[in-house]
């Protein structure tokens, strides 16, 4: 059954031009398009955005983190080594389960969309969009993709639900962060054109 969705979704691959692009945009640029929507956080928002963008990293790293121990107990051959599959981009034969770009994407935005909705749901969108691409391209089964949403949505949980624990690192990270001199400090920021006009959930 998982051989069988990833058939019926990466055979559409090298048929149709503007989607192609769009799937192999999504796979290798989304991560970038998360880290400049956190540093537009770091930058624009206020300290409770700056507060989210660290709570956000850890989510991210503890949830990378996982994956790798997965990887060294269980190994999963990808798509491309197994079968005969339509492959848009090349990578290397390492473990297809779980998928680092998917969990990587989920846990950022689940991370910001417990703390703020409006921003959290165009990045969730992106996260969905960026797993099915990497199904798309040829590089991982549905259920690797489905793997890293749960493991990405267990840790954001986590990490929210332990958050007033943990305060005292965005403060830490915040306090440093202020005593590098020339960049755009509390108050400061908010001088700049705000394109964003985040308010707080």
């Amino acid at each position: 059954m998982n051989y069988e969705l990833f058939q019926s979704i990466n055979q559409l691959a090298g048929h149709h031009p503007l989607l192609d692009e769009l799937m192999v945009f999504a796979t290798q640029k989304a991560l970038l398009i998360y880290a400049i929507v956190l540093i537009a956080m770091w930058v624009f928002g206020k300290e409770n955005h700056k507060h989210t963008v660290v709570f956000a990293t850890m989510t991210g790293a503890l949830s990378l983190f996982i994956n790798f121990i997965i990887g060294l107990i269980y190994f999963e051959p990808r798509p491309f080594v197994t079968h005969n599959v339509q492959l848009l981009i090349t990578h290397a034969a390492d473990a297809s389960f779980p998928s680092d770009h998917t969990t990587g994407a989920f846990a950022l935005s689940l991370a910001v969309l417990l703390r703020h909705r409006k921003i959290g749901f165009g990045m969730v969108l992106l996260a969905l969009l960026t797993g099915i691409s990497r199904v798309y391209v040829g590089h991982h089964y549905p259920v690797d993709v489905l793997g890293s949403i749960v493991i990405a949505t267990v840790v954001s949980i986590f990490i929210y639900k332990i958050s007033p624990f943990l305060q005292p690192i965005p403060r830490m990270v915040i306090h440093i962060y202020n005593k590098i001199p020339l960049v755009p400090k509390n108050g400061q920021s908010e001088k700049i054109i705000n394109p964003l006009k985040w308010k707080a959930k």
